[in-house]
């Protein structure tokens, strides 16, 4: 094996990571915004607003991700009112589309995610609050919000890492990040092995400290529960 070209590879590939952290940071964000609202509409008790959030779920939980990018780097520019208007510019963008199709689609898994997480919330605890005076934004701020995320937690762990690996489908929309890069050497070199083998390695790292920190913010929110077991034993 050739290991100088294998540490000029992993250099190159290196280079792209920037890129790819930016695809993932800002859908993850963007994505976690608006799931929100689509969970709240999904859990508001309104027909039409939980009909229209479950429709946004079946559609981008249901559909590839791959044609979901398709349809919106190609698709949008086929519409006047989007092409002659102030978007178009932002739009027209690979990166843009990119984060932008990612984000929707993320946004379909997390809301059902977080309603996952609501639904496990006790009644009682619900009622313990309200029996105190809590009512409103203060109940979910303190109690609903906090318990339902702890919940969801492991799943959308989960949903992050695969958001990690999804951001390799950029390169189809000459987005120019990890595997893109690795594409492209791929063509000039004919090394598949060696430049695949450097881009699993950087997608492993990444998604290794995401699950690290992932795992050490499930720790510090479960305090409550450890706190327990050291108590029987005193």
């Amino acid at each position: 094996m050739d290991f100088t070209f294998l540490a000029s590879t992993m250099v190159t590939l290196l280079k792209a990571v920037p890129t790819t952290l930016i695809l993932f940071s800002l859908s993850i964000f963007f994505g976690g915004l608006l799931a929100l609202v689509i969970v709240t509409m999904r859990v508001s008790g309104n027909r039409y607003l939980s009909g229209f959030a479950k429709g946004y779920i079946f559609v981008f939980r249901g559909s590839p991700l791959l044609i979901q990018m398709f349809l919106v780097f190609y698709g949008l520019g086929q519409f006047g009112v989007i092409r002659y208007s102030f978007l178009w510019p932002f739009l027209r963008e690979p990166m843009v589309c990119a984060i932008l199709s990612l984000a929707l689609c993320t946004a379909g898994y997390t809301a059902e995610i977080f309603r996952g997480g609501i639904r496990a919330v006790s009644p009682k605890e619900i009622e313990a609050a309200r029996s105190i005076g809590m009512s409103g934004f203060l109940l979910v701020r303190r109690i609903l919000a906090p318990i339902a995320f702890r919940h969801a937690l492991p799943a959308y762990s989960t949903e992050i890492v695969l958001m990690m690996k999804s951001t390799a489908l950029a390169s189809l929309v000459t987005v120019w990040e990890v595997t893109g890069v690795a594409q492209r050497l791929i063509s000039q070199t004919y090394r598949t092995m060696e430049v695949f083998l450097c881009a699993a390695i950087i997608y492993l790292v990444l998604n290794f400290i995401i699950l690290q920190g992932m795992a050490l913010l499930e720790y510090s929110l479960s305090r409550h529960r450890r706190a327990i077991p050291q108590a029987l034993k005193a």
